[in-house]
């Protein structure tokens, strides 16, 4: 058998484009529970900065804390997200969608709370009022298909929907008409 595949810096890949940075930011979902939500996230990291590997670093614990001031601001966050799909769309996976990772925080769906039990996160880099790229609409739609052929996901929200008045993500800059007509 093959060896799994790797990327530029040696690192084990899932598929191709697809790059495996594992977070310790997630536990077992609540009574081994299938995930049937699908939330969209934004992230960027100092905001609004797209180079370098501060999300993968916070995601992972190991964010230096002392490269950019406004990183006080989360320094004692402990989070994560099953996937980051990056501006040129590769993706990232840091927990796999069996388990829980950390992303939704507060947060409720049609009544039920911790959204965190019974969703899958998808954080794309950006900001609330940037465009999203090509490639992000793109992958977040295959990557969307794929996760619909393992879980039952029947609904798919951004995290301004599961926690309104508290986060704003992925906010007016996200065309759900765009992404809603390439997962049908």
């Amino acid at each position: 058998m093959d060896p799994p595949p790797v990327d530029s810096t040696g690192h084990r890949t899932v598929a191709p484009g697809i790059l495996r940075r594992p977070s310790p930011n997630h536990d077992q979902r609540p009574d081994g529970e299938d995930p049937y939500l699908l939330v969209i996230h934004n992230i960027s990291l100092p905001p609004g900065v797209f180079t370098g590997d501060a999300i993968i670093d916070f995601f992972q614990n190991r964010l230096d804390i002392s490269s950019h001031s406004w990183f006080e601001n989360i320094r004692d966050m402990r989070v994560s997200a099953h996937f980051l799909i990056r501006r040129d769309g590769t993706i990232v996976q840091f927990v796999p969608t069996v388990l829980r990772a950390w992303h939704a925080g507060v947060s409720s769906f049609e009544g039920r709370e911790r959204c965190n039990d019974f969703s899958v996160g998808i954080e794309l880099e950006g900001t609330d009022t940037l465009a999203y790229t090509d490639a992000q609409y793109e992958r977040l739609a295959a990557l969307a298909a794929a996760i619909r052929a393992r879980h039952p996901i029947r609904a798919v929200r951004g995290h301004e929907h599961i926690a309104p008045g508290r986060k704003t993500d992925p906010g007016p800059a996200f065309d759900w008409d765009r992404f809603e007509s390439t997962t049908r």
